[in-house]
């Protein structure tokens, strides 16, 4: 029992280290911003358009890739077949890689020689420094937390379920969407809600494809090396307020629709 109690009297200390590396720096800069710069700063239009901005394109890049990925992550967890874990690693490639050159790749793929960029010109779109450039380059840096996470859901659903539907005169397509979907939607919506608040974060890759219309990571940026601390510091913490204020909304409007699905369990 003294062990015990001397272990838990570590673990708690060291977690108290962790919480306060976390939490001091964010407090300071909370304390050091006063209401009337934060006031001032909610009343830039430079700022406000930059949050606008970043919210949207990371919104837009999460619903959009959603589509494509939710389907891609049932087949990740309900099928084996060749070559797979080397699928699994190229999801998870962007985690792992510098973001600066995740930018590049993007830059790379969207620019005005390739196939994309190409085909974008002939609907008299330019994708460097355009809205759509900024959401791909926050998707491409953030879609391995919503596939995992899809991925992960799929897999605690019952196989047996579907098998019950299936056996009863359903397709593969309507079990998918009236058991599987619902079953596993908390956890879709887990990684949608991880993937828009990391798309909204991302500054490397953004920076490269587009430097101008600014996302707020890099009006931060740029105000911190124009004008220093005093200026980028209301910024950042405006931006966290709101990003707060965003995550806590989505994580209560992801439980209303697991309690609304809770009796397909």
């Amino acid at each position: 029992m003294i062990r015990y109690s001397t272990a838990r009297l570590v673990f708690a200390f060291l977690g108290g280290l962790v919480l306060l590396f976390i939490l001091a720096p964010l407090a300071g800069m909370f304390l050091d911003t006063g209401m009337p710069e934060l006031m001032e700063t909610a009343g830039d239009k430079e700022v406000t358009a930059s949050i606008r901005l970043t919210l949207w394109t990371s919104a837009l890049a999460t619903v959009f890739f959603a589509l494509l990925s939710v389907p891609f992550a049932y087949l990740l967890a309900r099928r084996e077949f060749p070559l797979k874990k080397l699928v699994l690693g190229v999801v998870d490639l962007p985690v792992v890689i510098p973001h600066t050159a995740a930018g590049i790749a993007v830059l790379g793929f969207i620019s005005r020689d390739t196939v994309v960029g190409q085909a974008a010109s002939s609907l008299g779109l330019n994708l460097v420094g355009h809205p759509i450039g900024i959401a791909l380059a926050m998707a491409f840096v953030s879609i391995p937390f919503l596939i995992n996470a899809a991925r992960d859901g799929f897999e605690n659903v019952p196989v047996r379920l579907e098998q019950a539907a299936m056996n009863l005169g359903a397709t593969p397509i309507r079990v998918f969407f009236s058991v599987s979907l619902p079953l596993a939607w908390r956890s879709i919506v887990s990684g949608m809600i991880l993937m828009f608040a990391r798309g909204m974060s991302e500054f490397g890759a953004v920076v490269i494809v587009a430097y101008h219309p600014m996302v707020t990571p890099v009006l931060i940026y740029e105000r911190f090396g124009a004008y220093g601390l005093q200026y980028a510091r209301p910024v950042a913490v405006l931006f966290i307020l709101v990003s707060l204020a965003f995550f806590i909304l989505l994580r209560m409007l992801s439980r209303t629709k697991h309690a609304g699905t809770s009796r397909y369990k």
